[in-house]
């Protein structure tokens, strides 16, 4: 119950931490949208200037502090603001309120009810004396004083009942204002040391960090100190709340006064969607707004995905990360802020689909894995297959759809042509992922040792990628022209370059390096002796990689260790050492003679001479002399490594996992 308490209170307080620091999000987002009118004069000028830069400052600082500070930065305002409003109260009524008139009209129209004079002292009173008490705890006053404060404040209150002069009044108004104003400043002047040692502190931390983790870390530990992401969500939707409130307030005054007694039409609510998704990017903080908004639900969707697939990979969870940064980079690239609001929700509209479309890519990222494993395992249950074919099902078809439907909707534009690019491109990545899919079911479906599986994987995940790497060089073409053409951009001019590196160069890069590893794997395994029909009825072993019988043939090293051509060649693709005793498995033309082959236990076939390599028996072992004891053995179950010791045999590299990647992932061709 008590943790229970304390997990409540937690969530309290950090609700609390990001409500209060919005309102800087608010000023400063005011601030930089405000109408700028240049003063009279250098002097006037200069004030202003000043002014913005001094409120940008201030609400940045408070933005920054530490919980605690904030806190009680806070404590100190709403004192202030308690005491300001108990000052205006007084003036308020000693100088405008006659007891005895028949109404009261308030600001917003209402007409109070006709009450006699000493109800209405009684409910101001009540109201002066709450503030007054709300003021005193706040700042913190001591018992002494804090008796003279609520006094001070009640005393313009006695003068009504007194019915003295107006002209009096409003003096005894004005005094009590200025001795709880001159209280105000003591009080905040005797906190500046607080202030002073809190400001020394933060200084002294930012240095700290800044010095030992740099400017990154320093960044990164700010970000997530002030959850600048909710602070920023909170702020976008408590700001199109407000203009949603006020839109439909207007609305409907407008079409009542026209006589029209319908309110909510479709096209008035299209109106007002309209104008909302126009006023929520109008400015750099409510587009970072909107891409926080967009990262929760992008994440919330990925979490969905990857439950609904069966997926534990904490790597596919960055749908979150990704989706914003993506969308900022794309609203920076078409100064999607500055734009009119016609073409804001043009431009806007068009940078979703492309979003959609990126997101797309990220989920068949997801699942592609997921399909690859559940086919490789040979995994029979239905169940936890169609949820993974549904998905991919659906990312075949969405991408279709969404072209067909812009086809129709607009013209032939560099735009259009790009997201066309991108949902082909999608397409083609699931086709490509379903039939990798299927040869591994039929392989599974049939247990029989398919030495041809692993080319056909290849050939078939080399078409994709050929054609991947194909449409990222006319998408680099069409973003060239876009930006000589239509609007050029530093922005885009950056994000050309880094299509052009990891896009294009890389994926030729990779993709080459794998040609030319499956090219040298396939010349070393052709170069090795090849043990077939009775030779190769005479072994009574396995194969030391898959652990299956020799049906066919089998590949013998020049350290005479034998393998499966097909198993032997996907260990060529890692390196090039043997994977029983780790010599280089290199070939050597006049060193290699046709000696007889023996199986992994050292057996030699009948009637044949041991080989070079081969082990000495007999008198030639006696003679050779004892054998050490911590000689390693070459049989295939004498072998045996814990999972570290075999990454420091192969250099640290995780064979299996290296394998999947370099050999059946389709990033690395």
């Amino acid at each position: 119950m008590a943790s229970a308490h304390a997990r409540i209170g937690q969530h309290a307080m950090t609700v609390l931490d990001v409500a209060l620091r919005v309102p800087c999000i608010f000023i400063i987002d005011a601030i930089f949208n405000s109408y700028y009118v240049p003063g009279s004069g250098w002097a006037g000028t200069a004030g202003k200037i000043l002014l913005r830069v001094m409120g940008i400052m201030v609400s940045s600082v408070i933005l920054v502090l530490s919980q605690k500070a904030l806190f009680k930065f806070y404590t100190l305002f709403f004192a202030v603001l308690l005491g300001a409003a108990a000052v205006l109260i007084n003036y308020y009524a000693t100088s405008h309120i006659d007891f005895y008139s028949a109404y009261y009209k308030a600001a917003l129209g209402f007409r109070l009810v006709p009450r006699n004079g000493p109800t209405l002292w009684l409910g101001m009173a009540v109201v002066q004396l709450l503030f007054g008490m709300g003021y005193v705890v706040l700042l913190n006053v001591q018992s002494v004083f804090a008796a003279l404060v609520v006094v001070d404040i009640m005393i313009p209150l006695w003068g009504l009942v007194l019915e003295l002069p107006v002209d009096v009044r409003q003096l005894v108004a004005v005094a009590s204002g200025l001795t709880l104003a001159f209280n105000t400043v003591m009080c905040l002047a005797l906190k500046l040391k607080w202030f002073y040692y809190s400001c020394r502190y933060v200084y002294l931390l930012v240095r700290h960090m800044y010095r030992i983790y740099g400017l990154q870390m320093l960044v990164e530990d700010t970000w997530k100190r002030i959850r600048f992401p909710d602070v920023l969500r909170v702020f976008w939707l408590t700001r199109m709340a407000a203009q949603a409130v006020i839109l439909a307030y207007v609305v409907k005054v407008v079409r009542h006064e026209s006589g029209d007694p319908s309110f909510l039409t479709r096209d008035v609510f299209w109106d007002l969607f309209s104008n909302l998704i126009i006023s929520g990017c109008d400015s750099t903080l409510t587009v970072l707004g909107m891409s926080a908004v967009i990262s929760s639900l992008a994440h919330y969707l990925g979490l969905s995905i990857l439950a609904f697939i069966g997926s534990t990979e904490e790597e596919d969870k960055r749908l979150g990360f990704v989706a914003p940064v993506l969308f900022f980079i794309l609203a920076l690239q078409t100064g999607l802020s500055g734009l009119n609001p016609e073409e804001r929700l043009v431009r806007l509209s068009r940078n979703m689909c492309l979003l959609l479309t990126a997101i797309l890519h990220f989920i068949h990222g997801m699942t592609d894995p997921v399909l690859m494993s559940l086919s490789a395992s040979h995994v029979s249950s239905f169940r936890r297959h169609c949820p993974v074919l549904l998905v991919s099902a659906g990312l075949f078809v969405l991408p279709v759809v969404l072209s067909y439907s812009l086809w129709h909707l607009y013209d032939l534009n560099t735009w259009l042509f790009a997201v066309t690019a991108f949902c082909v491109e999608l397409c083609l990545k699931v086709v490509v992922s379903l039939t990798v899919y299927a040869l591994f079911m039929v392989d599974g479906y049939y247990n029989v040792l398919w030495e041809k599986l692993d080319d056909y994987v290849y050939y078939v995940r080399s078409t994709g990628n050929v054609i991947e790497f194909v449409f990222g060089v006319i998408m680099f073409g069409n973003g060239a022209y876009t930006m000589m053409f239509e609007s050029g951009s530093k922005i885009r001019a950056c994000m050309m370059c880094l299509h052009a590196y990891f896009n294009i160069y890389l994926q030729a890069k990779n993709g080459w390096k794998t040609f030319i590893n499956r090219r040298t794997a396939v010349k070393k395994i052709n170069s090795l002796p090849e043990v077939k029909g009775s030779e190769l009825r005479d072994i009574e072993d396995v194969c030391a990689i898959c652990y299956q019988e020799f049906t066919a043939s089998a590949r013998i090293t020049p350290c005479h260790h034998y393998f499966h051509t097909l198993c032997l060649r996907k260990w060529l693709y890692i390196q090039d050492t043997c994977p029983m005793c780790h010599q280089k498995v290199y070939i050597e033309e006049e060193a290699r003679d046709r000696t007889p082959f023996s199986n992994n236990n050292g057996y030699v076939a009948p009637g044949e001479e041991p080989g070079p390599f081969m082990e000495p028996d007999g008198a030639e072992a006696a003679a050779a002399g004892p054998e050490p004891e911590n000689e390693l053995l070459e049989d295939n179950d004498s072998i045996e490594y814990d999972e570290d010791e075999w990454a420091g045999l192969n250099g640290g590299m995780p064979v299996e996992e290296d394998y999947i990647n370099d050999d059946t992932d389709s990033n690395g061709d």
